[in-house]
């Protein structure tokens, strides 16, 4: 560069108006001297390799000594490089890293086992705090006395043992008591083929909708309900009467009016105590049976002459149901049956008016005689279609008749609840005016079977009522006297709604069970309630399985009556 140039170079002008000042500047030249501070050059080899951190000249030098920037402190690092901590300290080992190891160097914390052994430590229960509390109390050691929070948080928490204690006492009870092996109702053969099972759990998943039935055949006469029984209570009880009437359980193919109607367009015929046990199926413990019977296309559902079916059972779902101990006890489960059936009995006859005026049906009662006294009942023979082509024909029942507000004729249902056995925790005599919804509940446990099949036959005969009575024994060892507590009356629909009862899952298990059976060819079948599972198993058995036993109960009864007629044979002569 020449000096005309390095004087144009440096060369600066200021304008101040009119007048221009020229200023010159030399060149810029570093001298290098020896005891300055900062870094040298690349050819001072004593620097060679040497780390170096950048800093800025706003850090500040609080810490100079801090070279890894790990300062921690409560409102941050304030001595933080602008340019970061950096890694020009950092140590990198370039050899081989598998002879790297770390070494703990911590005290290890001895264990109580390895040295010396382990002192048992008793337990204190609850009981020996709480004595040497209150013995400490006593001796004046200095304790401070409790607050009134302090006791009746104790007094609290006691309680709350307590109620674990009774509820974890009933399912400890529960699981040790004995698991008896019941019986089913009929003996399986060996000649029988087992066809279907089904499951009560998916049975309960099943809906039908089914319309409004039609009435086809109405026979009986019923007599009106005495309103006088409503006001029964504990302190004004009333001795259940018997009664001589005639009380008629016709199965389904003995019923002349069902022979009339398998003319008809119905291809499904039974009772509607029939139809109740299939429909409340999934609620039932105790083994039962039924007959099916296909004939072409018309099936008949019946039961056998010799069964049990139409008993009622006791206790059947409570967790201390009745055990048969075999030595002919009243308190037995068969005992049980028929005290509550002739029990249920006397009671739908005691709550009605008789000799009043009675509300016939069109047509008389087809199973009475002329000169039979016979139980106040109406029959109703309905028909539902429940779709797929599947129509059911039913004898349904009433009890008994009143007048409504508006002074129309409706009909009702009479069942009786038994008292057998005196319950410390829900005695009649003591919680029935006061606590009636409990006693209830308490029967709903115990008897969720038999009470869903009163409600499913109610509601299938079309009754406005449904009016349970509660009835007790005299004594808890007498089975023979009885005595009326009180009523209490439901709209049928309303009482299925309580129980948790669904009419379209009624009609589901039906329908299931109807077509399960016309998947077969014609035949004879038999609906067992396995008496331990909650299956119901269908089987196949021969026309004539059950026909030998009713000819052989026959042969019996008439033998029995040619040895009453027989005359006595004559004395011996000497």
């Amino acid at each position: 560069m020449g000096d005309n140039e390095e004087e144009e170079s440096t060369k600066i002008v200021i304008d101040e108006g009119e007048e221009a000042t020229r200023v010159a500047f030399g060149g810029l030249t570093l001298h290098t001297k020896a005891g300055l501070w900062g870094p040298c050059g690349p050819h001072d080899e004593q620097f060679r390799d040497m780390p170096y951190q950048p800093f800025s000249k706003s850090d500040r030098l609080g810490k100079p000594a801090d070279i890894t920037g790990t300062y921690r402190g409560g409102r941050g690092n304030r001595y933080q490089s602008a340019f970061g901590a950096g890694d020009a300290y950092g140590y990198y080992h370039d050899e081989d890293e598998s002879s790297f190891n770390l070494v703990n160097s911590g005290k290890t914390a001895v264990g109580p086992g390895m040295f010396k052994k382990r002192r048992w430590q008793p337990r204190a229960s609850r009981r020996d705090v709480h004595r040497a509390r209150d013995d400490r109390r006593n001796a004046g050691l200095g304790m401070q006395p409790l607050s009134k929070a302090s006791i009746n948080r104790d007094r609290a928490r006691a309680r709350e043992e307590k109620k674990w204690q009774r509820r974890t006492a009933g399912r400890f009870r529960q699981a040790r008591r004995d698991v008896d092996e019941r019986d089913p109702s009929v003996d399986v053969r060996s000649s029988w083929d087992i066809l279907e099972e089904l499951d009560m759990v998916k049975l309960q998943k099943l809906s039908t909708a089914v319309k409004a039935p039609e009435d086809i055949v109405k026979c009986g006469s019923m007599e009106f309900y005495d309103k006088k029984f409503d006001r029964l209570s504990v302190r004004q009880e009333k001795p259940l009467q018997t009664s001589r009437r005639v009380f008629h359980s016709v199965s389904t193919t003995d019923d002349p009016k069902i022979r009339e109607l398998v003319r008809t367009d119905a291809n499904v015929f039974c009772t509607g105590n029939i139809l109740a046990a299939i429909m409340a199926s999934p609620r039932s413990v105790y083994s039962w049976d039924l007959v099916i019977e296909k004939i072409g296309q018309k099936i008949f559902i019946d039961k056998r002459d010799d069964s049990a079916f139409d008993f009622l059972t006791v206790d059947e779902t409570s967790f201390e149901s009745p055990k048969d101990t075999g030595d002919g006890s009243i308190n037995s489960p068969e005992k049980l049956a028929m005290e509550a059936t002739y029990v249920n009995r006397f009671f739908s006859q005691m709550v009605t008016k008789r000799g009043a005026d009675k509300h016939p049906f069109p047509e008389p009662n087809p199973f009475a005689d002329a000169d039979e006294d016979v139980a106040s009942v109406g029959y109703r023979y309905r028909k539902w279609d429940i779709g797929d082509g599947i129509k059911v024909i039913a004898r349904t029942e009433h009890d008994a008749v009143y007048k409504d507000k508006d002074g129309k004729t409706r009909f009702m249902n009479i069942k009786a609840l038994n008292s057998w056995r005196v319950d410390p925790a829900m005695d009649w005599r003591q919680k029935l005016d006061s606590q009636r919804g409990a006693v209830l509940a308490t029967e709903l446990k115990n008897n969720a079977y038999k009470l869903a099949k009163w409600t499913i036959g109610s509601l299938l005969a079309g009754s406005s009522q449904l009016r349970l009575g509660y009835v007790a024994r005299v004594s808890p060892m007498d089975n023979e006297h009885h005595t009326v507590l009180g009523t209490h009356v439901f709209k049928p629909a309303e009482f299925a709604q309580q129980i948790n009862l669904n009419m379209q899952n009624c009609w589901g298990i039906l329908k299931h069970l109807i077509e399960l059976v016309n998947k077969y060819d014609a035949g004879k079948f038999v609906l067992i309630k396995d008496p331990n599972k909650s299956v119901l198993r269908l089987y196949s058995v021969p026309r004539g399985t059950f026909d030998d036993d009713e000819e052989d109960t026959d042969s019996e009864d008439e033998d029995s009556e040619d040895d009453d007629e027989a005359p006595a044979a004559p004395a011996p002569t000497a």
